[in-house]
């Protein structure tokens, strides 16, 4: 169950056997169905998630009714509301299982204990929070810059499968535009090839 959280762990650090061992006593397993939410918006994100097996998706809901798909977590990556995880906050996100899956689940608790008992476990969260920030602000250039058709290929390359796993019309939220504006970069993708 921890296979893909201790791989992770050694691509940014080195934790002793030890360590790895003592990491598992501070997460919750648990799995979810396809469809399961794990975070309702309005509600306190008590937990940051990291993927095991499968695909979370984080989303907010504007005031016509619209979706946003924000972030998409596959195996190997964490998932959380993080504004609300560290500050007691109510989440303006639901988290959905879009395939049955496996999660570790980590308490702001079990997080602040883990870092205090393993100071390498701490600059891993630092590196993780790093590249987060600077994966945000190349959304941010990317949706400021890009052509619809390259940011449907650089979600290839960063998400790989991606294509395959997830509802056309997610994937087109999440990339800001419409499953028909989707539709068409994906033809126009395939007359290319």
């Amino acid at each position: 169950m921890f296979d893909q959280l201790f791989k992770s762990f050694q691509e940014k650090v080195t934790l002793t056997p030890a360590e790895m061992e003592l990491c598992k006593s501070f997460f919750i397993p648990k799995k979810l169905r396809k469809k399961q939410v794990l975070l309702q918006e309005g509600d306190v994100c008590i937990y940051n998630a990291f993927v095991e097996k499968g695909i979370l998706r984080s989303y907010f809901l504007d005031e016509k009714g619209n979706e946003h798909t924000v972030q998409f977590a596959i195996e190997g990556w964490w998932i959380t509301d993080l504004s609300s995880f560290l500050t007691n906050s109510h989440s303006i996100y639901t988290i959905e299982a879009l395939e049955d899956s496996e999660l570790l689940l980590l308490t702001t608790e079990a997080r602040e204990a883990l870092m205090d008992q393993i100071p390498m476990f701490e600059r891993y969260q630092r590196l993780l929070l790093q590249n987060a920030y600077i994966a945000n602000q190349a959304r941010i250039n990317s949706t400021l810059t890009e052509t619809a058709e390259e940011k449907f290929i650089k979600l290839g390359k960063a998400y790989p499968g991606i294509v395959q796993r997830v509802p056309q019309h997610m994937l087109a939220s999440y990339l800001g535009f419409t499953a028909e504006t989707l539709s068409r970069i994906r033809k126009h993708l395939r007359e290319k090839e």
